[in-house]
């Protein structure tokens, strides 16, 4: 099992900049696939960011696709998501998730384990 928290978020001003961290603790933190999620109050949770599985290659929604950029730091357990250019619509509660296996995509039901959640107000 793993227990994820996530950090960062905040009140930032359209087209400023914010990194989040997920911080992992538990069983192996490179033994998961590792993804970022965001969540607008009525929405559907949706997918923001991940790897792709056994390449270690980013892989972005087309919503944030040239302004985030993705890391992670296996020694330190976390992950990471750099967003710049912010946007008042990229307002959301940024989750963290780990998947134990591949899965067929990066949707919430396939996910395993989920931090609380950080949130990113961008004001226009």
């Amino acid at each position: 099992q793993v227990q994820l928290v996530e950090s960062g978020g905040g009140l930032v001003q359209a087209g400023g900049s914010l990194r989040l961290s997920c911080a992992a603790s538990g069983r192996t933190f490179s033994s998961y696939g590792m993804a970022w999620f965001r969540q607008v109050p009525g929405k559907e949770r949706e997918f923001v960011a991940t790897f792709i599985w056994g390449t270690g290659i980013p892989y972005y929604a087309d919503s944030v696709k040239g302004r985030s950029t993705i890391s992670r730091d296996n020694a330190k357990n976390t992950m990471y998501l750099q967003m710049n250019s912010l946007k008042p619509e990229d307002t959301a509660v940024y989750y963290c998730a780990a998947a134990r296996r591949p899965p067929s995509r990066w949707h919430v039901d396939n996910m395993d384990y989920w931090g609380k959640g950080t949130l990113v107000t961008v004001s226009s």
